[in-house]
């Protein structure tokens, strides 16, 4: 694996540093980043390098918490996720309760 970020993944990370950024040490941040703020370029990107079983994983592993109920419905259909695994996820109620909040 490439650890090295292409200019349109470091500009998602406005709010760090990216320099010292890599794939492979950072891979839970980048995940979280380019699955919840990027664009499709970004997202082809993500899955030409680590794959979608890393996604998938990474999705299970967070329960999708840094993911709108939108994006988890899209990765749902692209990773063929079980419905009700997704539907757990969004119906946990620490996720409703932050949802009221920021919405």
């Amino acid at each position: 694996m490439d650890p090295a970020l292409p200019p349109h993944i470091l500009s998602l990370f406005w709010d760090v540093d990216p320099q010292p950024l890599s794939l492979e040490r950072d891979l839970a941040f980048v995940l979280g980043r380019v699955l919840s703020a990027g664009g499709f370029q970004s997202l082809q990107w993500l899955r030409t390098k680590i794959g979608d079983d890393a996604i998938r994983s990474y999705l299970e592993r967070t329960r999708g918490r840094l993911l709108s109920a939108r994006q988890l419905r899209f990765w749902e259909v692209i990773l063929d996720l079980p419905h009700a695994l997704v539907e757990g996820w969004l119906g946990d109620e620490a996720r409703k309760i932050w949802e009221r909040r920021a919405g």
